[in-house]
């Protein structure tokens, strides 16, 4: 496996909201089977049995031309999975090789002629996908060419170590192969690595402060709201890629927090508890750099919860506590949300918070199993050959290390996030609340600047871009990255392969054709959020000599303690 292939699993990973906190507390067999979909699915074929036939029949003309040895089938040019020489050399493997793939065909073909609503559609996509990877030839032990070379060249070693990992995975959630041995990076000092100190704990999160870079920082601090999901270091995975290293060399004053990992006896922390855990954060940044206002930086669920906390200030009269608003791959418009919203049933979500309530969370491996099989090329099968087939260990990758280090949430968190989810209740002004305030998104009248990938399968990036229209403000830019839900927030600059594209966001604008008027950018959008943020952050002033402040002494050195705990 190499480190391209490992960052393009990368790219895949995340926490998809309404699917992991719905289907991840069902068994593995009936996440594979989504409720009457396959069913409908087979109906819709039967409707059209002329058409299913000549696809039949086409298939089998096509088997026999391959059992001749006289097809051209090839794999596509981006298929990796053959790209060992044995299979187009071996006459047995070329055979096996391309009736799979003309059976993969066959599949497609059928599920594109089928007449399906777009739930149908998402379910039975994702059970297809699983079908046609699964039954790869280049999964199997006996017959995937780099298994043998591997054996023969380790003398039977990698045997061993394939079926000791396989072992070792298999025993405890997420079950899935593992993508980057546990070992392989230390938190505090090869990931989350920027310099600061924790200058406030409380009973739900750690608030950091980071040390300055620069002998002068923009007044206005930039707090930093992480997804309640994973733990807050993919804002600061690794030097040189970390977003918060970026923004500190570049004059910004940035706070995160770190939320706690919550155990069973947190049960009842939900929206309102982490809403004004958010508050709290914001009133410490203000009384440390002395502030009026504090700029907010959401990401994915952490976002949500910035924005309905915004809606609450703005209810209260306390709207100038936030001066300016950042989201990052966040859905507030649950509208057609690609495969995770398509799942999500009133029975399925109502089993859903009955199994979290009566353990206290939702457990994150169940969560990391899941998202995992979303993706099941890049998360699990690539792995599968890396781990169990060569008995090779998988290169360390920081953000594949952030991403086995989950976390559980809370069940009053869990309940309140699904029946939002369910209701899509944050389109309809008053529908959820938030500290007792009705939630209007068209209230918060700060500029924001909202952040989509263009290859995220877990918040689609027009959903996104429908979510940045529900916000009041005047001025709401919209950029729209490369890469998918991840690789678009770890994405510094020089990276010649990265773009973007930018524009205020216009509700009257279909989001194809925003992306067709927008205008397109070379490199990563890291810089141009910085001139945003200096824009919004107001005077420039000395960097603080010390951090902390009176009532807000240090308690400990970045990353803190929490961020430590499983």
């Amino acid at each position: 496996m190499t480190i391209a292939q490992n960052q393009a699993a990368a790219g895949e990973i995340a926490a998809p909201l309404d699917l992991l906190l719905v289907n991840s507390t069902k068994s593995f067999t009936r996440r594979m089977i989504p409720d009457g979909a396959v069913a409908r699915f087979g109906a819709s074929l039967v409707k059209q049995p002329i058409s299913v036939a000549e696809m039949g029949a086409g298939l089998a003309k096509e088997i026999g031309t391959i059992a001749l040895g006289r097809s051209q089938r090839v794999p596509a040019r981006s298929d990796k999975r053959f790209s060992d020489p044995a299979w187009s050399q071996n006459p047995l493997l070329r055979r096996l090789e391309q009736s799979y793939l003309a059976t993969s065909d066959t599949l497609e073909r059928l599920y594109a002629a089928a007449d399906l609503d777009w739930k149908d559609a998402e379910k039975v996509r994702f059970v297809l996908d699983n079908i046609i990877e699964g039954l790869a030839p280049t999964n199997n032990v006996l017959l995937n060419p780099q298994g043998w070379k591997a054996l023969i060249d380790t003398g039977g070693l990698s045997a061993y170590r394939g079926f000791r990992a396989f072992v070792r995975d298999m025993a405890s959630r997420p079950r899935v192969p593992a993508m980057v041995e546990p070992d392989a990076f230390c938190v505090g000092e090869t990931v989350a690595a920027t310099k600061g100190t924790v200058v406030l704990r409380t009973k739900m999160f750690e608030l950091i402060q980071y040390a300055p870079q620069t002998k002068q920082v923009s007044e206005i601090p930039l707090l930093m709201v992480p997804p309640v999901i994973n733990k807050y270091y993919i804002m600061d995975i690794a030097p040189k890629r970390s977003m918060i290293e970026y923004y500190v060399q570049n004059g910004q004053q940035v706070f995160a927090i770190s939320w706690r990992n919550p155990k069973a006896r947190h049960r009842n922390w939900g929206f309102d508890a982490y809403g004004q855990a958010i508050i709290d954060a914001i009133d410490a940044s203000q009384t440390i750099t002395g502030a009026d206002t504090t700029n907010v930086f959401g990401t994915c669920s952490g976002g949500i919860l910035s924005a309905m906390v915004l809606a609450h200030l703005a209810a209260t009269g306390q709207a100038d506590k936030v001066g300016a608003l950042t989201l990052a791959v966040t859905v507030l418009d649950q509208t057609q949300a690609g495969f995770t919203a398509s799942l999500t049933s009133e029975h399925s979500a109502h089993a859903a918070i009955q199994q979290s309530s009566s353990k206290g969370y939702l457990d994150g491996r169940a969560m990391a199993e899941m998202f995992a099989w979303l993706r099941p090329t890049d998360l699990i099968w690539r792995y599968w050959v890396n781990n169990y087939i060569q008995g090779r260990t998988p290169p360390p990758f920081d953000v594949l290390f952030w991403n086995a280090d989950t976390t559980r949430m809370t069940a009053a968190l869990h309940k309140d996030m699904v029946l939002m989810g369910l209701g899509n209740d944050l389109v309809t002004p008053g529908a959820a609340t938030m500290l007792g305030s009705p939630v209007d998104l068209g209230a918060i009248d700060c500029d924001s600047y909202v952040i989509g990938g263009v290859a995220d399968h877990i918040c689609p990036w027009q959903a996104t871009y429908r979510s940045a229209a529900l916000l009041g403000g005047k001025s709401n830019r919209y950029v729209l990255s490369t890469s998918g839900h991840i690789a678009s927030l770890v994405n510094p600059p020089g990276n010649p392969k990265a773009s973007f594209r930018t524009a205020d966001v216009d509700a009257e604008l279909d989001p194809d054709d925003w992306r067709d008027a927008a205008e397109k950018k070379p490199d990563s959008w890291w810089p141009d959020h910085l001139r945003w943020l200096t824009e919004h952050g107001g005077t420039i002033v000395d960097a603080p000599s010390a951090l902390g402040a009176a009532g807000f002494e240090p308690l400990a050195p970045a990353p803190g303690t929490y961020v430590l705990e499983n």
